[in-house]
């Protein structure tokens, strides 16, 4: 068994903190054989969504890699224009059949937007883990006030928000309404599509742990209990990322880190939330 395959990600209930995304990730070989990668590296979880359009080679590199399959945590997103209940039902079980497997550990509302309706949708979620087809109903891109309505229709917090979240974009209004609360972070586009590299400040902190601006900006955001899923393809980026568990920041280093005063968001449709 090699290094990697001993180290492991700490746990935020169950949800291994460091895990492989894909967006974007469309060549479907491509996407296959980087899940199988980052699982062989010692990744356990995996994130995709329908809108992606590759679940099917996501489910591929999971069904091809030695690991098996309950020690994974899958996740995969409903898009907006499949929110109503029944849409809700019926693609999901698409979603599980092109992933190849029973269940997903985790499937998220992808947008607060389009179909979407708290009561309407979050039910026919609930449902889902009612009949055993998910095992935890997560949101994602959900502004305070859509968390309030969520926790409302079902009766507690979401397992997860998953969010775009890096050193340019701290989240730190979301990170509060999550602290005591049974809600999870998650964070997208963690290496802000390659920003990061461009900060001097964490530039600044890798020279000085001889390691990557990558591999700092995943140690930040563990350091703030959020979980990172950075998308990334080749065997070397998902080693790197992966690397990132070795990494502990200082005090002086998070300081460091939080003091950067540029603000950047990578993701921002015209439907999103905060428009």
């Amino acid at each position: 068994m090699s290094q990697n395959e001993q180290r492991r990600a700490p746990l935020a209930n169950g949800m291994p903190m460091l895990g492989l995304g894909t967006w974007q990730n469309e060549d479907a070989d491509q996407c296959a054989e980087s899940v199988r990668t980052a699982l062989e590296t010692g990744y356990r979880h995996v994130d995709t969504a329908q809108a992606y359009g590759n679940e099917e080679a996501v489910g591929r590199g999971i069904a091809e890699a030695d690991v098996d399959r309950e020690d994974v945590f899958l996740a995969t997103k409903v898009w907006i224009d499949s929110l109503g209940s029944e849409a809700v039902r019926r693609t999901t079980e698409e979603s599980l059949e092109r992933l190849g497997v029973d269940a997903v550990d985790l499937l998220y509302v992808h947008w607060p937007a389009g179909d979407y309706d708290a009561a309407e949708t979050l039910p026919a979620f609930r449902e889902l883990v009612d009949d055993g087809l998910v095992e935890r109903v997560g949101v994602s891109n959900f502004e305070p006030r859509h968390l309030d309505e969520a926790r409302d229709v079902l009766g507690a917090d979401p397992f997860a928000n998953q969010v775009e979240m890096h050193p340019l974009l701290p989240q730190a209004e979301l990170r509060e309404y999550a602290e005591g609360r049974d809600l999870e972070l998650v964070a997208y586009s963690p290496l802000a599509r390659g920003d990061v590299f461009d900060v001097p400040e964490i530039r600044d902190v890798a020279e000085k742990h001889g390691v990557s601006e990558a591999q700092v900006s995943l140690a930040w955001v563990r350091e703030k209990g959020v979980t990172a899923i950075p998308k990334a393809t080749g065997e070397a980026h998902i080693a790197d990322n992966f690397a990132s568990l070795d990494v502990d920041l200082d005090d002086e280093d998070v300081a460091k880190i939080d003091g950067v005063e540029r603000r950047d968001r990578q993701v921002d449709p015209d439907f999103a939330p905060w428009n």
